[in-house]
């Protein structure tokens, strides 16, 4: 894995295909056959415009509600709501939702790290997930396709909590050109047992690793290149990854 070397601040409009072509060859990078580009999930939200200023919010009586459970700002609850499917839990300082796109995450992955524009003014802004990671990464798929002939697989990742266990860890939320989830039943063990029950979430495999040299702060290593992951090749979608509630023991 290499983090592509100079990306800069991205904006509204940007274009990451041009951005990580650049960064490819600042990185002496030719793009190959089945390499893997991992996307932080703040420049695509970033590139799409889904930043959001607060004072330009109006919260709900439901969002009011909600911030006084919470004990957030009633602005931020609004934001929250939209990209929300069911509230699942709040206590104060907390909101686990299952959001529109199907992931069960804190906030509905409303983050305000490292996410108002450059501009130099001093609002307070929010940063929604993609409207639709998948359609994000297999649109970036293609413009790369385009320009370098060549079948590359993108993740866009997201750093998320996990339940029963500390630590946030990167999880993908997009995928486009490898498989989401690889189904190994069927296939043997080391003895020659056949594997009955094995299935292995590739791309937050990847996700995760690809966070490592990302990193959480000011590190400025957005965009990762991965070559040699090992995987069968086929198009995939982060829908592979959610769970189907009738097989949720927890809800």
């Amino acid at each position: 894995m290499t983090a592509l070397p100079n990306i800069p601040l991205v904006q509204r409009g940007d274009d990451l295909a041009a951005i990580i072509l650049r960064g490819a060859r600042d990185a002496q990078i030719e793009l190959q056959d089945g390499d893997v580009l991992v996307l932080a999930q703040k420049i695509v939200s970033k590139a799409e415009g889904r930043a959001v200023r607060l004072r330009d919010v109006s919260p709900s009586p439901r969002a009011i509600e909600l911030a006084r459970e919470a004990q957030k700002d009633a602005r931020f609850c609004q934001v929250v709501l939209w990209d929300t499917r069911e509230i699942l839990r709040v206590r104060p300082g907390l909101i686990v939702v299952e959001t529109v796109h199907g992931w069960v995450c804190a906030n509905a992955g409303i983050d305000r790290s490292n996410v108002a524009p450059h501009s130099g003014d001093d609002e307070e802004w929010v940063l929604r997930l993609p409207a639709d990671a998948d359609a994000s990464a297999h649109n970036l798929r293609e413009r790369l396709r385009a320009a370098t002939s060549r079948e590359i697989g993108i993740i866009v990742n997201d750093t998320h909590g996990r339940a029963w266990r500390n630590g946030a860890v990167g999880v993908a939320i997009g995928v486009a050109g490898l498989p989401a989830v690889e189904d190994l039943r069927g296939q043997p063990d080391l003895f020659g047992d056949e594997l009955q029950v094995t299935t292995v979430g590739l791309a937050d495999q990847i996700a995760s690793a690809a966070s490592l040299l990302q990193g959480q702060a000011d590190e400025g290593r957005p965009i990762i290149h991965a070559r040699g992951v090992p995987m069968m090749r086929r198009d995939g979608s982060a829908r592979e990854i959610v769970r189907a509630k009738a097989m949720d023991l927890f809800r």
